[in-house]
């Protein structure tokens, strides 16, 4: 009994923000997998939480990933100390933004997949999914990095830092070495990939799709056709115009 008194003791520190929370999550984040998510929380304590999150989702949307917490804070209207106390460095936040909205696409490819017949029907239907939700703007850099084939085509990649020129067939890759800005969850970029590599494999054969697109093609347009505009009916208004003309452009033409 006593042991669950202490337990419960440090589990209503944490969540009132009270000084148990600074080392505690700290030592986590030491660890780089602090997790916000598994400390019951106040009301008042989760609605700020969830405040936060959805600032920080607004704001990495907007400004990139780069953005302060400062902003986010701002944003969420609440003070950096409260977005502090819940996640304890950026690299933590952004993790988990992150991480959330690569599963989020990962869930709508599955759905995409699993309720369409028609290839191309799926394919659309995720792209058009994704693109309206925004979660593109939030895909971490390492996966939208592409292996370009090495056909002499003089990509400059002073102007697209997240491309690199590799001798290949084009396929996306996952870029081994860690990012001090975007910290990912392999796994789950793993299997947003292997989703969407089902989606564009399927299309591909129907003789619907372009026989070059490949998935960091199709990721990349989710990325691309998802603008941050100040007016919300402007910005759905424009990425459906915007996804149109992009979809065109992935269909395969009958050979005349």
């Amino acid at each position: 009994m006593h042991v669950q008194d202490s337990r419960w003791s440090s589990a209503s520190a944490i969540a009132s923000g009270g000084g148990a929370v600074g080392g505690t999550m700290s030592a986590a984040a030491g660890n780089g997998r602090a997790d916000a998510r598994t400390t019951p929380l106040r009301v008042d304590a989760q609605r700020n939480l969830e405040h936060v999150l959805r600032a920080a989702r607004e704001v990495f949307g907007e400004l990139g990933y780069g953005a302060p917490m400062e902003d986010v804070a701002r944003r969420a209207r609440v003070g950096v100390g409260t977005v502090y106390r819940r996640f304890p460095s950026k690299d933590v936040l952004v993790r988990r933004i992150a991480e959330e909205e690569t599963s989020r696409l990962t869930d709508q490819a599955r759905a995409a997949l699993g309720q369409e017949d028609e290839p191309w029907s799926a394919l659309s239907r995720f792209l058009r999914t994704s693109v309206a939700s925004g979660a593109g703007r939030l895909l971490p850099p390492q996966v939208l990095r592409v292996g370009v084939a090495d056909d002499g085509s003089g990509l400059d990649e002073a102007r697209v830092p997240q491309q690199r020129t590799q001798p290949g067939t084009g396929e996306l890759r996952l870029v081994s070495e860690p990012s001090a800005a975007v910290p990912t969850d392999d796994a789950g970029a793993a299997a947003l990939l292997d989703v969407v590599g089902q989606l564009v494999e399927r299309a591909r054969a129907a003789g619907e799709l372009r026989a070059d697109v490949s998935v960091s093609d199709v990721l990349l347009v989710i990325a691309t056709a998802a603008p941050s505009l100040p007016d919300a009916a402007q910005q759905a208004a424009a990425s459906s115009r915007l996804l149109d003309i992009l979809l065109e452009g992935l269909r395969s033409r009958p050979q005349s």
